[in-house]
């Protein structure tokens, strides 16, 4: 296959009117995090295997966008003429846009895989010298992309109520007043986890995720799923009619927001409402809805803001909780038998002290070279751990399993056939989560199996400070993540360190693993939105120190309301209530460096992990669960 680019720019040359740049972002249809893999336009043109980031192609330029999950990890995939731009650190891209091609460029875009926030930022930004956002009829990666996979046709499956907790019925009923108190008369939903929610259903789509490739449009009478009909059981078919869901094909969804925006879908309005000057307004969320289906609607007829799916989603209900506490004790039975598996393997094979003693000597391999554990097969066997667990359905996300310096790349993902091997005298770090019926989960540990560095354990010390100061925190109604975000953060920078990503997002109750629309975060967005009773959150902070080592630890945890002694302004206090459960490693720990209350802290946790998991453990499981969570002798 020749080069993409130069396919590329010979179609953007001869696009009308010919293109200065062409924008290939990240995300598909549904302006999804997480995509299939006939959707990664972004990665086949660029290379870069991350989740987040955008490519700009101009016809003298190639430029890569990615956020400090990544920078490492672009950095080793990206070849010429890829330029890495950092964000927060380089011009966005817009501006860069704005400030380097020419007044009058034309910039193309496919309009469906960009949401309308993104377009309208970009539109504005282009004022300056009069750049034009080109909406293309077809995507240029497309027809240059001759070997992409083909479209997978896999079923849509109901969610049962004993784990969605709520009927579809009532999820409309609600949805409907909502439309009513914003005199909207219908509204359009493209996020594919909130017509999973809405509508109950799951599939497999999208790997790691288990939603299905499709649209909804609810008005205050009518309900539409837009999907490949292929994919639709008679059971299926049965259930969505039940529920007074009319199934449509999946392409008809662009001239069904036509037919909305008319008043000729699903609406009743009628001529005398026209007399009244009454506006058929269609609510749209900005922040996922693509820009195709938005510029169907004129502007005078469109309630803009969040979806009210959003909160509601995140706003669990007592099923969904019950289902995720359940589900993280099963997660973290599977996590624990994974340590005890790695911890005689290493001692076996390599000769380590293991997980509970520093080596007075130098280890001794004790197996031929041929003989090895890897960051790929370390990875499966944790897989396999957790597929024999009650509702295992797959993994959350691609399990980062990282060794010395490669958990120093925050979203790191091994391959098989360039990935590391596990050494004794290096830092070894999990990121890894998976879906059950009941639940989502995702969860990181950071270990050594031989003997830590001092300045390893101060910063892994650090970390778990962090991580125990957010867990404890007691805040007022109100307060968002961005205003919590720095107690995770301090006790790395009072000895100057830090970490680029985010402290904390919501998790999914089956769906997907970053879950909004609130966050931990030290980026603006996390100011939008309070926390509240019953949302779900990581708390995971981190250190990374390039070509060297990475420290996470990671736990979910469940907003609660908070026992105070006072309450100030009558405002109501809220907590954290932790659900995921496998121990610290306390070799790793500077029990110097922690206060009583943190001791204790990490000794109650342990207890509780004794409690919670040992009807999942045999004899000699329990007998190294029982070693791994002793009370801390300082």
């Amino acid at each position: 296959m020749g080069n993409p680019l130069d396919a590329l720019r010979a179609l953007m040359a001869s696009n009308s009117p010919p293109l200065d740049a062409l924008i290939v972002p990240s995300e598909d249809y549904h302006q999804s995090e997480y995509v299939s893999a006939r959707d990664k336009r972004r990665q086949f043109v660029s290379g870069f295997t991350g989740s987040a980031g955008l490519a700009l192609i101009t016809m003298n330029e190639a430029l890569l966008w990615t956020d400090g999950r990544y920078f490492l990890q672009a950095l080793q995939q990206l070849t010429d003429p890829w330029k890495l731009m950092r964000i927060g650190e380089d011009s966005p891209v817009e501006i860069w846009i704005s400030d380097n091609l020419p007044k009058d460029a034309a910039v193309g875009i496919d309009p469906w895989c960009i949401s309308v926030d993104t377009a309208h930022r970009w539109e504005h930004a282009f004022l300056k010298n009069k750049q034009n956002l080109i909406q293309l009829s077809q995507n240029l990666v497309d027809e240059v992309w001759k070997d992409r996979p083909a479209l997978e046709i896999r079923p849509v499956v109901i969610h049962p109520i004993e784990f969605a907790g709520r009927p579809v019925e009532e999820k409309l009923k609600d949805l409907r007043e909502k439309l009513a108190q914003e005199k909207a008369s219908g509204i359009i939903f493209t996020a594919l986890d909130e017509v999973a929610w809405l509508y109950n259903i799951r599939g497999d789509d999208v790997a790691y995720c288990p939603v299905v490739h499709a649209f909804a449009i609810v008005t205050l009478a009518s309900a539409f799923l837009y999907v490949d009909d292929r994919k639709i059981s008679a059971e299926v078919r049965s259930y969505v009619s039940e529920n007074g869901i009319e199934i449509r094909d999946y392409g008809s969804v662009e001239s069904d927001v036509v037919s909305l925006a008319s008043g000729k879908l699903g609406i009743s309005f009628s001529p005398e409402d026209s007399r009244n000057d009454k506006k058929n307004l269609i609510w749209v969320d900005p922040g996922t809805c693509c820009f195709a289906l938005f510029s169907k609607l004129s502007s005078d007829q469109i309630v803009l803001q969040q979806s009210p799916l959003a909160l509601a989603k995140a706003l669990k209900n007592p099923v969904e909780l019950d289902g995720l506490r359940k589900a993280h004790i099963r997660d973290g039975a599977a996590v624990v038998q994974y340590l005890i598996w790695l911890d005689n393997q290493m001692q076996e094979i390599y000769g380590a002290p293991g997980y509970f003693f520093e080596p007075e000597g130098k280890h001794k391999r004790k197996y031929s070279e041929t003989t090895k554990l890897t960051e790929v097969s370390v990875s499966d066997m944790l897989e396999s751990f957790r597929a024999k667990k009650e509702y295992f359905k797959g993994l959350s996300f691609p399990t980062i399993s990282s060794v010395g310096p490669n958990a120093a790349v925050i979203h790191y993902s091994p391959d098989s056939k360039s990935c590391s091997e596990l050494d004794v005298d290096r830092i070894y770090l999990f990121d890894s989560g998976a879906q059950y019926q009941d639940g989502t989960t995702d969860i990181t540990r950071t270990v050594h199996f031989g003997k830590p560095s001092t300045h390893e354990k101060a910063c892994y010390t650090a970390v778990l400070k962090g991580h125990i100061a957010l867990d404890t925190a007691k805040f007022p109604n109100g307060t968002n993540g961005h205003a919590l975000d720095i107690l995770a953060r301090i006790p790395l920078w009072k000895d100057g360190l830090d970490y680029r990503h985010g402290t904390g997002h919501g998790i999914g109750s089956y769906l997907n693993v970053h879950e909004g629309p609130h966050l931990i975060s030290f980026r603006p967005q996390a100011r939008n939105v309070a926390l509240q009773a019953s949302m779900t959150v990581t708390d995971e902070p981190g250190y990374y120190e390039d070509g060297n080592f990475g420290i996470r630890l990671e736990n979910v945890l469940i907003v609660k309301e908070a026992d105070t002694k006072f309450n100030f302004g009558d405002k109501g206090y809220l907590s954290f209530e932790h659900i995921t459960w496998a121990p610290y490693q306390k070799k790793l720990m500077d029990l110097t460096m922690l206060t009583p209350e943190e001791i204790e802290w990490v000794d109650t946790y342990h207890s509780t992990c004794r409690e919670v998991l040992a009807s999942y453990m045999n004899e000699q499981e329990i007998t190294w669960l029982m070693r791994a969570t002793e009370p801390i002798r300082v």
